[in-house]
């Protein structure tokens, strides 16, 4: 009798702190998204070190990677990994896109005066390609950010954690752990030599060659270090892991900018830190947590469960918040913090609902239909 592959494949059990740590820093890009329009440039920004997030995000997929399929390839092929791939990701995608296109024509602002010129099938053309993932190229740029998704930014990450997918389940699984880890210290090296040249790793989401070349250096290093950490790393048992660790990327992120504009070069230095030391880090002691009570072990899974839903939708309703900014001039982040507020709080409630009422029952019925 065939196996049932779907119950060969049952999902193994969570880091639960791993998770939380995933809604923290999920939160903590939607401040940053939030403080970005009082900003002149990357030197000036209030949740100046936000962007980092993406890189943790970026470890943390290589980590649970590693963990939830490395021993299942006896059990499953890449068709099926990519299938239960899709699945995961692809739903959460489809619903940011089209909350971007329904909101695209409402957002009207100076920061987008190419708006009210875009012709309907040009936006859902777009809408289209962006269900995909598929970056689209600049004679798509409808918006006039130069973005590769211009009606959810964010989805350029997606792309890019896609790539490091296909890169595991085709090739890299197979590496033994030196040959994984020579690879691991060649990314390394490319990431540091970004960072320190261009002051940090910020950037990725233009479909142009030194764009996408930031895009890979980022997604490199921290999806296939944290594949690595998964395969070499013995949890031990740390008390308090969540609280400290929630404390560490609360402090990482929110950090200042560090050398100004005249030493570039030092914040590269610490973005690379952050990045090759302190996220592996985090990652090692999440892993290593113990939950200590009922109310703990609630709060990392409702902060597991937002934290993609919060990171998919939080980006349509910043355009607003963004084109509300840009149309009052003059007005400073201390007369906009409620209106900041009350988005954060929707974007949360906006994920849970996007969570129960969308993104599980459609991945339940993806499932059925195809595992």
């Amino acid at each position: 009798m065939k196996p049932n592959l779907s119950n060969e494949l049952a999902t193994k059990p969570h880091y639960p702190i791993l998770d939380g740590l995933r809604g923290i820093a999920a939160i903590i890009v939607v401040t940053f998204h939030l403080a970005e329009p009082f900003s002149t440039s990357n030197l000036d920004k209030f949740v100046n070190h936000g962007y980092l997030a993406v890189d943790f995000f970026f470890l943390l997929s290589g980590f649970v990677m590693g963990y939830a399929y490395d021993d299942r390839w006896n059990k499953m092929t890449v068709g099926n990994f990519f299938k239960r791939r899709v699945i995961r990701l692809q739903p959460l995608v489809v619903l940011g896109m089209t909350m971007g296109a329904i909101g695209f024509y409402f957002t009207d602002s100076t920061l987008w005066p190419l708006i009210h010129d875009v012709p309907v099938w040009k936006m859902m053309l777009v809408m289209l390609v962006g269900y995909t993932i598929l970056p689209v190229p600049l004679s798509l740029d409808i918006r006039g950010w130069q973005e590769m998704h211009p009606l959810n930014s964010v989805g350029w990450s997606l792309f890019f954690e896609y790539i490091a997918n296909i890169l595991y389940a085709v090739w890299i699984r197979k590496f033994s752990k030196t040959a994984l880890s020579v690879l691991v210290g060649i990314s390394a090296i490319a990431l540091v030599h970004l960072a320190i040249s261009n002051g940090d790793v910020s950037g990725g989401w233009t479909l142009n060659v030194e764009q996408v070349r930031i895009g890979l250096t980022r997604v490199m290093f921290p999806f296939f270090a944290g594949l690595l950490l998964s395969r070499v790393a013995k949890p031990t048992r740390i008390k308090n892991a969540f609280l400290w660790c929630s404390l560490l990327i609360a402090i990482v992120l929110y950090m200042p900018r560090i050398g100004g504009a005249e030493q570039v070069w030092l914040n590269g230095i610490y973005d690379s830190v952050c990045i090759v030391i302190v996220f592996p880090l985090i990652v090692y002691i999440g892993a290593s947590g113990v939950i200590h009570s009922e109310r703990e072990n609630r709060v990392c899974k409702f902060l597991g469960d937002i934290s993609y839903p919060l990171y998919m939708v939080h980006y349509p309703l910043v355009y607003f918040y963004v084109a509300w900014v840009s149309n009052n001039k003059g007005i400073t982040i201390a007369e906009a913090w409620p209106y900041a507020l009350l988005i954060l709080i929707g974007g949360l409630v906006l994920a849970y609902a996007a969570l129960k009422w969308y993104d599980e029952p459609v991945r339940k019925w993806l499932r059925k239909k195809f595992a």
